[in-house]
């Protein structure tokens, strides 16, 4: 177990000596739904706060289309709290040297749900091995959390409209757990 108050201030990896802040997560620790995604980009970076540029802007319109959660609803997290270098995806060593932090944020917000977006968090968290286009949409049971797999919304970004479809669809599976 590692003690929170001290993630803002971690130099335990080299993405320590590259970032402009540590992307903590926000929200609250009793929501229903925790969003889990990659790593902060260059908005989240200098502002502090996981998904709040162009991406997370899409996700957290499709959230509340589909779920109708706002973001203020849930708790907003990455697997790497430190931007990398030129947006590039962790590296493994990295991911490893985050996970407890990570793992002792899922804890402490005990949500009964998780939606990780984008092929890391997805591998990280949920444990797969396959690419998001083989897994997104597939429910996995986490002792009392359930968790889904979509798109990072920077895909659909880049995909267009037929990503976006996709996420929308695999977010509608989250609403009949969220309702069941």
């Amino acid at each position: 177990m590692v003690d929170l108050a001290q993630l803002p201030t971690c130099t335990k990896c080299a993405l320590s000596l590259t970032r402009q802040r540590v992307v903590v997560g926000s929200g609250p620790f009793d929501a229903v739904l925790t969003v889990v995604g990659e790593a902060p980009g260059k908005t989240e970076d200098e502002g502090g706060e996981a998904f709040v540029g162009r991406s997370g802007r899409l996700l957290f319109q499709l959230v509340l289309d589909e779920l109708g959660l706002t973001r203020e609803q849930c708790f907003v997290t990455n697997v790497v709290k430190c931007r990398p270098p030129a947006n590039r995806p962790p590296r493994p060593h990295e991911i490893a040297t985050c996970r407890p932090w990570l793992d002792e944020q899922l804890r402490v917000a005990r949500a009964r749900f998780l939606l990780c977006v984008g092929n890391t968090a997805a591998r990280a968290v949920l444990g797969f091995d396959e690419g998001i286009g083989a897994t997104h949409g597939r429910v996995v049971e986490l002792g009392t959390v359930r968790g889904l797999a979509t798109y990072h919304p920077a895909a659909a970004l880049r995909g267009g409209p037929s990503v976006v479809d996709v996420m929308r669809r695999d977010l509608r599976i989250l609403k009949e757990l969220l309702d069941s």
